[in-house]
């Protein structure tokens, strides 16, 4: 395809009324940003600016979000963070976001957070009175933490009953962490009956084995990832026959290496066999990845038709926590594209 039809491609692409429902609030740092703060805080990068975003697994990308995310140690920094992801989200027509963070990287703020919120919250309102999209807040653990620890910000969570605040989630490495599906699954069967949603990452690093904990032991509204359902016939049916929606990132799987190509990768597989399929950024500025380029790499390679295009965006407004008016107005515009 020549410059002039994938800037056209792209043009449309904004336009398509959609939303995403896998993007972490920790993967929106830009390289200058963090080098800013860290120059002022005094703390060593691990690599040059330039290559600051050049990862050698999850394991090291991970360890990269802790140090980013303490440098956000103050309010207005946290503004700042909060908008720019709003103006991203504009920048690629979506029309909104549910946006994951995980409160164990965020170490400046611990035990402190009804202000984390606080201070995230005063980011997207500004940014939504400015007409930017609209965002709902996913509060993640970490995998590492104890059954306790999870019960413990189920409980805070409900206390608090912060309108931003749409779900409770779970992320981080699946291979090193093992099996958590057990232990958080009294978690999230509170968090369930206080009304939180439930979005889990799993079939990431982990195989199968880890969307079938997503399903059966925490109740997942959605799952984050799940690719790797593929390698279970089983799973591929249930996962079709319940309709529960998958929450796919194609360039991240290729960046932390999860498949070796884009034409490996499964996201076409799992929506033929009836999946219900998102495509998503997961870390947009780390990773190097737009939702515009998500739909087009996905286009380019699978061959997705307008139709085909028009349903997975369905499927990512569908999928969302957003309220009831905005998915219908994002669907009424939807069967105009």
């Amino acid at each position: 395809m020549n410059a002039t039809l994938q800037s056209l491609e792209a043009s449309r692409l904004k336009l398509l009324p959609k939303a995403e429902v896998h993007l972490h609030l920790e993967g929106c740092f830009e390289a200058a940003t963090i080098a800013q703060w860290a120059k002022s805080e005094g703390v060593a990068l691990p690599r040059p600016q330039e290559d600051l975003f050049k990862f050698s697994g999850l394991a090291d990308f991970l360890d990269f979000l802790d140090l980013a995310c303490g440098l956000a140690s103050t309010t207005e920094r946290l503004v700042e963070l909060s908008y720019g992801l709003s103006q991203r989200l504009a920048d690629n027509g979506t029309g909104y976001a549910d946006v994951i963070f995980n409160p164990t990287h965020w170490h400046a703020w611990h035990g402190r957070m009804g202000a984390l919120l606080d201070a995230m919250d005063a980011g997207f309102k500004a940014a939504e009175q400015d007409g930017l999209p609209s965002v709902g807040l996913c509060v993640s653990l970490l995998r590492t933490q104890s059954a306790d620890e999870a019960t413990e910000l189920v409980d805070a969570l409900h206390t608090m009953r912060h309108p931003r605040v749409m779900a409770l989630s779970v992320d981080g490495n699946e291979a090193t962490a093992g099996r958590t599906g057990p232990r958080f699954a009294d978690a999230f069967r509170r968090a369930g009956n206080v009304g939180l949603r439930r979005t889990v990452h799993a079939g990431e690093s982990s195989g199968p084995e880890g969307v079938w904990d997503a399903v059966n032991l925490l109740g997942a509204d959605r799952i984050d990832h799940g690719v790797r359902a593929i390698e279970d016939a089983a799973l591929v049916s249930m996962l079709a026959d319940r309709q529960i929606p998958l929450g796919i990132c194609p360039t991240s799987n290729l960046v932390l290496r999860v498949y070796p190509s884009i034409q490996e990768h499964p996201i076409e597989k799992l929506r033929a066999a009836g999946v219900r399929v998102s495509v998503n950024t997961d870390d947009p500025a780390l990773l190097g990845a737009s939702l515009v380029g998500e739909y087009a790499l996905c286009r380019h390679t699978f061959g997705w038709t307008d139709e085909v295009t028009k349903s997975v965006a369905q499927t990512s407004i569908n999928a969302s926590f957003a309220n009831a008016d905005v998915k219908a107005q994002l669907l009424k515009s939807l069967k105009d594209w």
